[in-house]
């Protein structure tokens, strides 16, 4: 289900008429209905008291960036209100209710209420992702207070990347992390990454990005390997490294990081989550996540 309005039973004949409008479903509210929606809807419309609302997804709520966008239309049918993921497309609901419906859009989130564009917004009018999706808090607060700048690459290249800087690719459902030893040629980086895919049993078209350390930066074979795959790596500080908790012991420790190709995997992927533990083919190492 992509967009689902629910309402109390006083309010169905206006749940009736915006589910209508969106051309969404419409599910009358009952007790424990949330947790059901938050599993299959990607937005949810609620006619009820906002309060009603925030205690039912209070406990659900996980990540805005898996999270279903909910926008709260008051029962008088005046305005539209986005409670959550006002970036990852609650926002952009409560502009539709408004255009189908002319209820007023009430619109929270800083950067949009300031006139300003958010990363997650820029992203999607150029159809692109965010590969390090921790970044983006620092990244709108820089936009903010328009601190921050915008730098295209147009080709196959190298990011070294900040903690507050937000690295947006085309769209893709893996990343890749690599660690390799010192001059490892590209033609072993590039075996190895076959290798780890077909392991997989995922596609290499279907890379977004690769990722490493910043240490990896000046190795030639690995950039060489990534430009030779058309495609973009991006080379992460050990903090951003650090923040990610990848489940197998790396050697990596004794540089003070928590590993290299699983934590470069998880910090610049969209749902966190390892679909190939690292795997080690002769001076190379593969981690790939989603």
């Amino acid at each position: 289900m992509k967009t689902v309005v629910t309402a109390l039973p006083y309010f169905r004949k206006q749940g009736e008429q915006i589910a209508s409008a969106l051309d969404g479903a419409f599910i009358p509210y009952r007790a424990g209905l949330f947790s059901e929606l938050f599993q299959a809807a990607d937005r949810i419309i609620a006619i009820m008291a906002i309060g009603i609302v925030i205690r039912g997804i209070a406990p659900l709520i996980h990540d805005k960036w898996t999270d279903p966008a909910v926008v709260v239309v008051s029962p008088d049918m005046q305005y539209a209100i986005p409670v959550l993921g006002g970036h990852h497309g609650g926002n952009d609901l409560a502009y539709m209710v408004q255009k189908t419906c002319g209820l007023t859009p009430v619109i929270t989130t800083a950067t949009e209420a300031t006139g300003h564009e958010a990363v997650e917004v820029l992203a999607k009018r150029e159809g692109l992702r965010v590969v390090n999706t921790r970044s983006t808090r620092k990244a709108n607060a820089s936009i903010l207070t328009e601190k921050a700048g915008i730098y295209r690459i147009p080709g196959p290249g190298m990011v070294i990347a900040g903690s507050g800087v937000s690295f947006l690719v085309a769209e893709g459902r893996y990343s890749v992390g690599i660690g390799c030893r010192r001059g490892t040629s590209f033609e072993e980086i590039i075996g190895a990454i076959h290798a780890a895919c077909e392991k997989a049993q995922i596609n290499p078209d279907d890379i977004a990005i690769y990722a490493s350390g910043a240490l990896k930066s000046h190795e030639s074979g690995l950039l060489e390997a990534v430009r030779t795959l058309n495609r973009n790596i991006i080379f992460l500080d050990p903090h951003d490294l650090n923040k990610e908790t990848p489940p197998s012991e790396s050697a990596a420790s004794r540089f003070g990081l928590t590993g290299v190709a699983e934590s470069a995997a998880l910090a610049v992927s969209v749902r966190h989550h390892l679909i190939l533990e690292k795997q080690i083919y002769g001076n190379v190492t593969i981690a790939i996540a989603e």
